[in-house]
């Protein structure tokens, strides 16, 4: 019986993926879904079967799936388990593992030439193909999450269905607010907004499912029950950190992976995410350029020539410091989203006055960070714009805006928690090694 079930749902899938649209001339393949179906759980569950076979050799056991996704894993691991991705060099190892090709991240891929792709589809391509509010505007985010939850592009239809769904999953219970006002008043809004997410987590449906005993196969249920939940409230959570008497997000992407590889559910994986968002390295960045910026203007005022830049740049440079804002770990080009946002603020608010600095900074920063020599991307990334634009809307704050970054976040690393339950993805373990270690390896290979 499960096997003629599996031949339907695989020639159901086959049937779909000869609809496949090539119109973007890309390698990859998209859907673009009609308005039949508006509700995103029964097209998960449609695309990851109820019934997973297991096989167990003496070495291994590998999850035998129906979906595409899960067929494509299994015959890659079978038939090319031991192909070599690259080496390994002393540099990688001490450097933070940069480089080094060790993640399977099936909703998004970060190009150094193209920048970041959506399941397949570029940030120009997703402004066009996603639905937006009202014609011409930006795409809904509620599109997204669809598209990175079913690698389909949804309709109107099915997009204000989730936009009901999610608000009906919206409510936040008291002691998630109880717990935030405990901290004191000198807590950062960062440590606010994971409290509250820590606070949520007590309502887990993934950690009540797992201790009452749950089938493997069925892990993704009850992590898109919590995935869902948590993007439906973490805009509550972030509004009343805004609002409340306090003062007052990659390394979060690859955390949250990390954490939920040992079964932790999504509450404990994205707070955890936060944690690493928090940091002045990566989410914290926003932050600080609009500080800096405001520097700027503070010490040469608004109408800054673009010699007055230069000399403000360089005596950043010269004591230190790095300019916040520009350099990307794997882009070699401009950060498309610093585009996208650029292009938004030549449409909405030409006349900002912080907006026509980054601008200056736009044209000035590029040229003295290449004449270094030791910048491999003298190009800004997103956080060189997102604070301005936050700024000008009244958000002047900047100590919340990784906050609003974390909320962001979530719709994509939730898209791939459910994701990591559906393949049954293993517990994430790097090799370690000593600094001895690679000494006496170095001297063996010399």
């Amino acid at each position: 019986m499960v096997f003629f079930r599996s031949v339907a749902v695989l020639s159901k899938l086959r049937s779909r993926l000869a609809q496949q649209s090539t119109a973007l001339g890309s390698a990859r393949w998209l859907q673009t879904q009609s308005a039949s179906d508006l509700d995103l759980h029964s097209q998960l569950k449609d695309l990851i079967p109820e019934q997973q076979i297991y096989r167990f050799s003496s070495e291994l056991s590998i999850v035998r799936s129906l979906t595409v996704l899960q067929e494509r894993l299994k015959k890659l691991k079978a038939e090319n388990g031991k192909v070599q991705l690259g080496n390994i060099t002393v540099d990688m190892v001490i450097g933070g593992m940069r480089g080094m090709t060790g993640l399977l991240w099936e909703t998004s891929l970060l190009d150094p030439d193209e920048g970041i792709r959506f399941r397949g589809l570029s940030i120009p391509e997703c402004q066009k193909l996603l639905p937006a509010a009202t014609p011409g505007g930006e795409p809904l985010p509620e599109g997204l999450l669809w598209l990175l939850l079913t690698g389909k592009v949804p309709s109107k239809e099915q997009v204000d269905a989730l936009s009901k769904e999610l608000q009906s999953r919206s409510k936040v219970p008291d002691h998630v607010y109880k717990a935030i006002n405990a901290l004191p008043a000198t807590a950062h809004a960062m440590t606010q907004f994971t409290t509250g997410v820590m606070a949520l987590q007590v309502e887990s449906e993934f950690q009540k499912a797992y201790d009452k005993g749950l089938s493997k196969a069925k892990f993704w249920e009850p992590t898109y029950e919590d995935s869902m939940n948590l993007i439906a409230r973490l805009p509550v959570v972030a509004s009343f950190i805004y609002r409340s008497d306090h003062e007052g997000g990659n390394v979060s992407a690859h955390t949250a992976h990390l954490v939920a590889s040992a079964l932790s559910d999504p509450y404990l994986s994205f707070a955890a995410a936060l944690n690493g968002l928090a940091g002045p390295l990566h989410g914290l960045a926003n932050q600080e350029v609009l500080l800096w910026i405001k520097s700027v203007v503070k010490e040469c005022g608004e109408n800054i020539t673009a010699e007055q830049l230069k000399d403000y740049v360089w005596k950043t440079l010269n004591s230190g410091k790095v300019v916040p804002g520009y350099g990307h770990g794997v882009l070699r080009k401009t950060d498309p989203r610093y585009t996208c946002q650029r292009e938004f603020a030549l449409k909405h608010l030409p006349a900002d006055p912080l907006f026509q600095l980054v601008s200056k900074l736009y044209e000035v920063v590029p040229p003295i960070l290449t004449q270094l020599g030791k910048v491999k991307n003298p190009w800004p990334n997103v956080d060189a714009h997102s604070g301005v634009l936050l700024n000008h809307f009244g958000l002047s704050e900047a100590r919340y805006y990784t906050v609003l970054f974390g909320v962001s976040r979530s719709i994509g690393i939730g898209s791939q928690l459910v994701w990591d339950r559906a393949l049954g993805l293993p517990l994430e373990r790097p090799k370690s090694v000593t600094m001895e270690w690679l000494e006496n390896y170095c001297k063996k290979a010399a």
